[in-house]
């Protein structure tokens, strides 16, 4: 686990119902949201041995932007109404008070999939990449599958009856079934995330809600690139639940990964392949890749490379350097090698990409 501090800033935006949502955005770049799911907590959750490092990931990578749902953690728990259609305005309301301006990419988490769907569908030209991890399209009461909704009806009451008691046992029946990989810190975490995070009757109300969840009349209507992730043996949703997604989701991408938990801990082989998959479909990974091959650059050469990237010829770039120009011919062509490109436009392009600035530029 990273031990620096993830330095994230907490907002509040109210929904078109007027429900108070709080968000949080950490870290910069391109903007990555993710919808809410199950019982989280924007504070607790920079803590947590369980959310942690889905946290640090995210913020490394993107401008990691993320919200508690209505009813729990730092949003407003007492709401009117808790359904598909609020979450999506929710989304749309955190969307539109974090102003990107660019399409954003999309993160589904369980129930947080369906959030995702159905606003990709509404609003296709905000969303550059859709990820679904552990999602489903169908909640417990439309799946028909009469034992699975016995199942779920039962820890729904266990909730209702347990969950605000000191006996950690009722909470436990439920976080156990959410990472049974978990060490036994990281499921006291959970069981206390969730004691704190919400009441009881709100929380059974949530879980009700969720059973209701049908949206795969939208599947087929979806026309962003859909990355499909789900682990073999979710002891949570079913990985049948993911394939139809897969399925019915035109060109979407399907990665299962070998993990029973239904969120990925950081120990796990599993979580270094979703990063991987993650950084590969949002083409992150060979942006990594160059700002590799530009640490290899000196800074003379950064330097240069920054002249080039603001359109300057090599006489501009030697008369601002003082150097001679046949010494910024030299320098160009071991720019050109270290960043594997061939002509003056792609090194000027593949800097403006990333932001890059010349050593003298920055310092300004």
């Amino acid at each position: 686990m990273g031990n620096h501090t993830i330095r994230q800033s907490i907002r509040y935006v109210r929904s078109s119902d007027g429900v108070r949502l709080a968000w949080a955005s950490a870290g910069s770049g391109a903007a990555l949201i993710k919808a809410a799911n199950w019982l989280t907590h924007l504070q607790y959750d920079l803590e947590s041995p369980v959310w942690r490092h889905w946290i640090e990931f995210f913020a490394q990578h993107f401008r990691f932007i993320r919200y508690d749902e209505r009813g729990c953690g730092m949003s407003q728990w007492e709401v009117p109404e808790v359904s598909l259609p609020r979450w999506v305005d929710d989304l749309t309301s955190v969307i539109d008070a974090a102003h990107c301006n660019e399409p954003v990419t999309l993160l589904g988490i369980s129930q947080g999939a369906a959030t995702c769907i159905a606003y990709a569908v509404q609003h296709p030209e905000r969303v550059s990449h859709l990820i679904l991890y552990g999602g489903y399209a169908t909640g417990w009461a439309k799946r028909g599958d009469p034992p699975g909704l016995r199942r779920f009806q039962a820890i729904v009451e266990l909730i209702r009856l347990g969950w605000g008691t000191d006996t950690v046992a009722f909470r436990q029946v439920f976080t156990s079934r959410f990472a049974p990989g978990a060490s036994q810190q990281q499921l006291e975490w959970f069981n206390e995330l969730c004691r704190r995070t919400t009441t009881p009757d709100i929380a059974a109300h949530l879980m009700l809600a969720r059973s209701e969840i049908d949206v795969r009349e939208l599947l087929p209507q979806l026309k962003v690139p859909t990355l499909v992730i789900h682990p073999v043996d979710d002891q949570v949703t079913p990985l049948s639940a993911s394939r139809e997604l897969a399925a019915e989701i035109p060109n979407a991408e399907f990665v299962q990964l070998e993990s029973r938990n239904h969120v990925l801990l950081e120990h796990e082989p599993a979580w270094e392949q979703f990063k991987q998959v993650v950084l590969e479909f949002t083409g992150r990974a060979d942006q990594e890749h160059s700002q590799d091959r530009f640490g290899e650059l000196s800074p003379r050469e950064r330097d240069v490379l920054g002249g080039l990237a603001a359109g300057h010829s090599n006489q501009q770039i030697a008369t601002s350097l003082n150097i001679s120009e046949k010494t910024v011919r030299n320098i160009v062509s071991r720019v050109f090698e270290k960043l594997k490109v061939e002509s003056r436009t792609q090194a000027a392009m593949l800097a403006r990409d990333h932001g890059f600035k010349a050593l003298s530029e920055a310092r300004h």
